[in-house]
């Protein structure tokens, strides 16, 4: 991330003047994303198939690619065929639409279609166009549940159910539009999306996720060590985090008691060697989303930190049947088991 992004975003959640002469422009996008989303309610279909979009409506990492996973996976479980779809950031595919496998190459597909891919076990298609992959879906998939990784403003997408994930932490920043803010659409929109899901903490209306930690891993050989264990030999690492938002990364080694010293990337980051060569022989821990672009370095102090969605699993199953039935409302269930996450 550049010096310049971060005085940006800086000003966007903490305050700053420099940004005011952007107000107008701000109010702009702001009134263009209402008119768009105005528009699509005026001509919207129902998809072929069930389509549940998680979404957010800040620029940076909310931890939405976390909730897709779990979402996948809790589908899988209950015997859905289920298929993601997402744009590949950060790819360069030749091609569209394209399936990701667990083998791809990250610097083709991008690195959050590979993760997911890895860790749902089940089918990614890429497309710029999320359109066109729904339609490749429903004729070479016949899926039971497409779930989109992000596309909430892409309007040409029909879709049976809406899921917003916000940084309960960061919040919405100073509440305008990009860029005199770090919102892509009014905050508005919040009233509109069938669900709210705070990540880290209590928001109003939403239901409270929570990233949950694995065992961190060495990418040379897959030995696993869990928190205490991993502090207990080695103490302070590098961190590393080409994400979003890397400080929510940085802090969750230092829950662990590591001693840290950060080293933000920009998002979807291509890493070479030399960027992760520190002379001091720490170990260098990244995140998992990182992790796929490293695999094949040769360098035996690179760890990663997995994490995975906390949240109930009635909530995840409202989530599902949502998308299964627009028209039912969340089970009562699942209310009291994220009120009792909010409490």
């Amino acid at each position: 991330m550049t010096d310049f992004a971060r005085r940006v975003e800086r000003g966007w959640y903490q305050g700053s003047p420099w940004l005011t002469p952007l107000r107008p422009l701000g109010w702009l996008v702001g009134r263009v994303a209402g008119r768009r989303l105005a528009a699509f309610r005026r001509q919207r279909t129902a998809p072929p198939v069930p389509v549940l979009v998680v979404g957010n409506v800040t620029v940076g990492g909310t931890g939405k690619t976390p909730l897709v996973v779990a979402l996948a996976q809790r589908a899988s479980e209950r015997g859905l065929s289920v298929v993601v779809i997402s744009r590949g950031y950060g790819g360069k595919a030749g091609r569209y639409p394209m399936t990701v496998t667990p083998a791809s190459d990250p610097a083709v597909v991008g690195d959050e279609p590979l993760l997911i891919v890895r860790r749902a076990g089940v089918p990614v298609v890429l497309d710029p166009r999320r359109d066109r992959a729904l339609n490749y879906v429903v004729r070479e998939l016949a899926p039971d549940l497409v779930i989109s990784d992000d596309g909430l403003q892409h309007y040409a997408l029909p879709r049976s159910a809406e899921i917003v994930v916000i940084d309960a932490r960061r919040g919405l920043g100073n509440g305008r539009c990009l860029p005199a803010g770090p919102l892509r659409e009014p905050a508005s929109r919040l009233e509109q999306v069938d669900f709210l899901v705070a990540n880290g903490g209590v928001w109003p209306g939403a239901v409270t996720m929570h990233l949950k930690p694995g065992k961190l891993t060495r990418l040379s050989d897959g030995l696993t060590l869990d928190g205490e264990a991993f502090r207990e030999r080695f103490g302070a690492v590098h961190g590393v985090a080409g994400i979003g938002n890397p400080e929510r990364f940085f802090r969750s080694l230092a829950v662990l008691g590591l001693a840290v010293t950060p080293h933000a990337f920009a998002d979807h980051h291509a890493f070479k060697p030399e960027d992760l060569a520190f002379a001091d022989g720490r170990p260098v821990v990244m995140t998992e989303k990182d992790a796929v672009k490293c695999q094949g370095f040769d360098n035996t102090r690179l760890w990663m930190l997995p994490v995975r969605a906390a949240l109930p699993e009635t909530v995840l199953d409202a989530m599902i049947d949502r998308a299964l039935n627009p028209d039912s409302a969340p089970s009562a269930a699942a209310l009291e088991s994220a009120e009792k996450e909010r409490e």
